[in-house]
């Protein structure tokens, strides 16, 4: 790439920083969620966290929600809304008993499965090396789940399984891009939103009056994170934030910490930095080939 067509430095500036605000932003809204699992079923958190994302959509949209949801490729829209309920609603159960950096540090696999489900699905190339940064990563969730051993948790295998339908809706996302990105946003809010409302009634309890704000904050935190993100890579190129993506795991056992007085293991630290490590390896080769393709 010439050096003309990349982004102004300042422009790369705001990126990073808009990235790192979401980071933040998402992880917020992960420590609210597992202090709302604490007393409500996962279930409950996760309508909240959707009809919270609708609810301010149909306020910025108003009556052009019909039209934003407008697109060629329903089925595939549908798909991939449904794969991102499902990360979500993995991610949130497993807060119930495992963690926040644990489960973060899980879910931080999902990079290098998505460069994975690009080469098994979407014909993109990938290398020896590449392979062994995912091998290294899968190694990494490995340790901190330690299966087979006395200190391992089910609870830990729904990050694993919320990291595989978060790949797979990205990859969705990559084959849906003739779409905007409002109307991506608006289908997960609403197939989220209808299918999390059928199941609610049977799990339902009373929400207590001290617990509104942080219902009240899922919402808000889920929106204007995905908000920054959007903005982040339409400012600044994706090889240069990519890897401000693992500022979630400082913020994670930051949270973990001040407000749920959980501090990672040794193992836990050794894996997710093994998964880091990985994660980064895999974005340089990927940076490494762009910048050789014409």
């Amino acid at each position: 790439m010439t050096l003309a067509l990349r982004q102004p430095a300042n422009a790369q500036a705001t990126g990073i920083a808009l990235i790192l605000a979401a980071i933040l932003g998402f992880t917020l809204m992960d420590a609210t969620a597992k202090h709302l699992t604490q007393t409500y079923h996962p279930a409950q958190v996760v309508w909240a966290r959707f009809i919270g994302n609708l609810a301010i959509f149909a306020v910025l949209f108003r009556g052009a929600m019909p039209m934003v949801m407008r697109t060629r490729r329903p089925g595939l829209q549908f798909a991939r809304a449904l794969m991102q309920l499902g990360s979500v609603a993995l991610f949130f159960s497993s807060l119930q008993v495992i963690g926040l950096a644990e489960a973060t540090a899980i879910m931080d696999l999902n990079p290098v499965l998505i460069t994975l489900g690009a080469a098994l699905f979407l014909g993109e190339k990938i290398g020896p090396r590449r392979l062994a940064g995912i091998a290294a990563a899968l190694v990494g969730a490995l340790i901190i789940i330690r299966p087979g051993l006395g200190v391992f948790q089910p609870a830990a295998l729904l990050p694993l399984a919320g990291a595989f339908t978060y790949a797979t809706g990205a990859l969705l996302t990559r084959m849906a891009r003739t779409d905007s990105v409002a109307t991506s946003v608006m289908w997960s809010a609403v197939v989220g939103s209808a299918l999390t409302s059928l199941a609610v009634p049977f799990v339902w309890q009373p929400i207590a009056p001290s617990d509104l704000w942080a219902f009240a904050l899922l919402g808000v935190f889920g929106t204007l994170s995905q908000y920054l993100l959007v903005r982040a890579f339409a400012t600044a190129e994706a090889g240069v934030l990519a890897p401000f993506g693992y500022t979630g795991l400082v913020w994670a056992g930051l949270w973990g910490w001040l407000l749920f007085g959980q501090l990672p293991d040794l193992w836990t630290v050794t894996g997710a930095t093994i998964i880091v490590a990985a994660g980064l390896y895999v974005w340089s080769r990927e940076a490494s080939a762009a910048r050789k393709t014409p």
